[in-house]
């Protein structure tokens, strides 16, 4: 079991989820985060912290959003540990409402 990051954080890329996460379990992308699905505890301390509502535990995962179950796992291998927050994106707040942004995921 794990969390997993979903659509909400690309071009978003908040990271007050970061900074509760006791094991150090965020990976760090140009536009998104993603949650290594090995380090998750499943201790939910990031999912009030999201302000966009992108985190969720993959039972939860609305139908919609599944894949990222996948896309954590895959880009969590490539991509950076980040253990510390710092500042979302400059444009976040303008990308907070978008639904619809997968294909801006830059992977």
């Amino acid at each position: 079991m794990t969390h997993v990051v979903t659509e909400s954080c690309i071009r978003c890329k908040y990271t007050e989820c970061v900074n509760v996460c006791p094991v150090d379990a965020f990976r760090e992308g140009v536009n998104m985060l993603a949650i290594d699905p090995d380090d998750c505890i499943d201790c939910a301390l990031c999912v009030p912290e999201c302000p966009v509502d992108a985190i969720f535990f993959d039972d939860d995962l609305p139908a919609d959003q599944s894949d990222f179950l996948e896309t954590n796992a895959r880009l969590a291998k490539r991509w950076p540990l980040i253990a510390r927050g710092k500042g979302a994106l400059p444009d976040a707040e303008l990308w907070a409402a978008v639904a619809h942004k997968r294909n801006l995921l830059e992977e």
